[in-house]
Order: C-alpha cells, then structure tokens, then sequence
C-alpha cells in the first residue's frame, strides 16, 4: 500500500522526503542523494498504453494511474511515494484510490512565499509565479525540467491552482491525511518531525531511536543539504534557462 507524500511544488516534498529516506533506509539516519531513489515520484509512464491513438496524452497517461499502482502494491508492502499531482479525476481515471492508499502526508506552504520560491526556481517575475499559483488548469511535466513541453510528454502531473490543489488531498475520506505547514516545519523541525514519525507508526514497524533521528534532522539541514549539492551534484536539480547549469 502507498503512502502518498503530496505537496505543491516548492513547498518542501523534497525536504520531507530527505528526512524519511534518511530514517527509514540507512542505519544511522545520515542522509545521502542515494537515499533518495527510496522515495521516487510517482510515475505511469513505464505502464504500456494500448489506448487508441486519437487520445489525448492526459487521458492516455491518466489512465494507467491505477494500474501502475496495483502493480507497485502487488508486493503486498508499505511504499513511500511522491507526488506534485492534485487529488483528481481524468475523464473517469481517478488519480489514486482506496484499494491502493493506506495514508497521505501532506506538507502546505503560505502562497505568499511560495510564490517567491516559484519565481526563483523557474526563473520567472512575480506576476508570472502568481498566474501559476492560480491556473486551475496547470500542469507541470516531470523529468524535463520544464513546466511546458512542445512535444507529447510521457508523464504528466495536473497541479491545478494552489486552492485546490490542496483541498484535494485534504478532502479525502478513504484514508488517513496527516497535514504539515511547511513553516511549522522550517520553525521546530524536531518536534513536527516527530509528529510525522508518530503518524507513521500506524502503518509502519517503526521503531522510535533517538540517534537516528537526530541525525537526520542535522543531515537534511539546508545548510547541509546545499553543501552536498555544490559538492556531489544533484540530479533532480533543474537547467537554468539563464546559463544552462543545474
């Protein structure tokens, strides 16, 4: 079963995701980029389509959705996964379903910074990162460090605006949805950290070590988090359009 971590994009997923992966998967809690692959983002795009071609891409990707993810489930195990994609339904795909979600963490950042963090990532003024914040329509496209693509992608996330985006997944009613504040997060790490441990330990065999979690909160600092991507790369890091470096 699949415990979604959600988000918008910019308002920390890959902070969240560091810290888990830190805590779940190494045996000191000390984080690492390799850590990661742990944590992937979740895809269709691997799930053969014999849709018609006439279909558009939304519809042709949305609709592996679910089959991809009884396949991840077919293990019968927990599996942390993450997602820019909004609660929502495709004509008649559903993006997730009870079958196959034991719980949500989500993790919500003010839009008045976010729209900031936004304009900074994509390279883009204010005006621009607020029109993003509420397109009801938006879509992003994963692994091509774009938010737009002029060829027919082979994944997609449909983001909608912020509102909505996160009233998606707050709304749900077939399964547990633990909310964080991104700012509570920045603010006392520790303690939301635990809270978050605490929520998980429903679903998981966790085992509550003091050492470990310390040392995944020191591990995933910022200031730790930057150090090791000036020093070993990143490769989620996008392409600026300025200078063509991550």
């Amino acid at each position: 079963m699949i415990i979604w971590l959600a988000s918008y994009p910019k308002s920390g997923n890959t902070w969240l995701r560091s810290l888990l992966s830190a805590y779940f998967f190494s045996q000191n809690g000390k984080f690492n980029f390799k850590l990661l692959k742990n944590i992937n983002q979740f895809s269709s795009k691997d799930i053969s389509s014999k849709s018609e071609t006439h279909l558009s891409y939304q519809k042709k990707i949305s609709q592996n959705w679910i089959k991809a993810q009884k396949i991840i489930n077919q293990d019968k195990k927990i599996h942390f996964l993450k997602t820019h994609n909004a609660f929502c339904k495709i004509n008649d795909s559903q993006f997730t379903d009870r079958l196959n979600t034991k719980a949500v963490i989500y993790i919500v950042r003010d839009p008045r910074n976010l729209i900031t963090s936004l304009s900074n990532h994509y390279e883009f003024g204010i005006e621009e990162a607020f029109k993003f914040l509420t397109n009801k329509r938006k879509v992003i496209f994963p692994g091509t460090n774009t938010i737009s693509t002029k060829n027919e992608p082979e994944d997609f996330n449909f983001i909608g605006d912020w509102s909505g985006h996160y009233k998606s997944w707050k709304n749900i009613n077939f399964c547990p949805v633990k909310i964080i504040r991104y700012e509570d997060f920045l603010e006392d790490t520790r303690n939301v950290f635990l809270s978050i441990l605490n929520f998980l330990s429903a679903f998981t065999d966790i085992k509550f070590d003091e050492s470990k979690i310390q040392n995944a909160i020191t591990s995933t600092s910022f200031k730790n988090l930057s150090e090791m991507e000036n020093n070993e790369g990143f490769d989620e890091s996008i392409i600026s359009k300025k200078n063509k470096k991550k």
